[in-house]
């Protein structure tokens, strides 16, 4: 199994003016947690898409190129890419960029996103919010296969046989694509023969479990290998040298993000009981010593099978040193762990 992490750079926001605030104190950090991501043996690190004062991570191909100069192995990834509101062409020459700074290493993680502020930023209507999508991920899959493209779309302009440049390392280059439960999604990444990364932040891992097994149907109905196509799952957690230190690190930046989204969204606040139920043995939000978050990998994986597991340590800003304290127990004594008994390819 690949296992790494996945983050959206979320920085404090100034409690009286609502702005961002150490920025660039956060990206230092950031590329100190993807090196050391790095260096332990991890095997991908994914940077978020979001227009929003509480992420720095608006241009992820950016970062995760600064990442490809100080790192030597690991996979670089967005997680996700707002396809809908970009550009595919765009999109595409970033990445075969990053690809070629990081000799191979890079991938690209499709979504719709989470949340809106990306559409009337780059003047696009939310009433178009799939039809978007599938368009564009039509035409970025049309340009990793072809060098001059020749494509027609209604949303986005045509192609007439141009070429598109530069061309990456990898042959074709990686497109997963993301999804957060909706069955429509799993559908088209089965369809198309495109891995799937499902996003579990919330709810019994469980119900989501139908939606794999429709990806491996729809897959094998359309013809495509299922037992070639990796899943991974995307989740909250955190890691510590105690169970108990890991749930007091997580849970002040957890409570804080989950509220405030909530407060957006009509969620009621999230209260330090409802933290301790999501970090139980059978919630969405894994949590603990070293041991402890094993032992969740692996019943998770009992329930769904997946071929990578990456996991958001930093939800909300968190201490820079328990970071990166929980970046080296990952790498150094879960990932031992999980690969032993599980197997280390995907």
């Amino acid at each position: 199994m690949q296992l790494g992490i996945y983050t959206f750079v979320e920085v404090p926001l100034d409690p009286e003016t609502g702005s961002p605030a150490h920025t660039e104190e956060r990206m230092r950090h950031l590329l100190e947690e993807i090196e050391l991501a790095d260096r332990v043996g991890l095997d991908v690190f994914a940077v978020g898409e979001h227009h929003r004062p509480d992420y720095a991570s608006s241009a992820p191909a950016v970062i995760l190129a600064a990442g490809a100069a100080r790192t030597r192995r690991i996979r670089l990834s967005s997680a996700v890419s707002v396809l809908s509101s970009d550009d595919p062409v765009r999109v595409f020459q970033s990445f075969a960029t990053l690809d070629l700074l990081s000799g191979g290493r890079a991938e690209i993680m499709a979504g719709r996103g989470s949340f809106i502020e990306s559409f009337p930023l780059f003047g696009y209507e939310l009433d178009q919010y799939d039809a978007l999508f599938a368009e564009k991920l039509d035409l970025l899959l049309a340009l990793r296969t072809s060098e001059r493209v020749t494509w027609e779309g209604r949303l986005r302009p045509s192609l007439s046989g141009q070429g598109v440049y530069p061309r990456p390392v990898q042959d074709p280059l990686p497109v997963w694509i993301a999804v957060g439960g909706t069955p429509q999604s799993v559908v088209r990444a089965a369809t198309l023969g495109l891995p799937l990364a499902l996003a579990i932040i919330g709810g019994a891992p469980e119900r989501f479990a139908p939606l794999i097994h429709l990806y491996r149907e729809v897959a094998g109905s359309a013809g495509r290998d299922a037992s070639a196509l990796p899943v991974s799952l995307n989740m909250h957690g955190f890691i510590a040298d105690t169970a108990e230190r890991a749930a007091d690190v997580l849970y002040p930046p957890y409570a804080e993000v989950m509220t405030r989204i909530g407060r957006e969204r009509g969620w009621p606040p999230t209260t330090r009981r409802d933290f301790d139920l999501a970090i139980g043995p059978g919630g969405p939000v894994v949590v603990g010593d070293p041991e402890a978050v094993v032992e969740k990998i692996l019943r998770l994986h009992h329930i769904f099978g997946n071929e990578r597991f990456l996991l958001q340590l930093t939800v909300g800003p968190t201490p820079h040193e328990d970071v990166l304290r929980a970046i080296e127990l990952f790498g150094t004594e879960v990932a031992p762990s999980v690969r032993a008994e599980l197997g280390s390819g995907v």
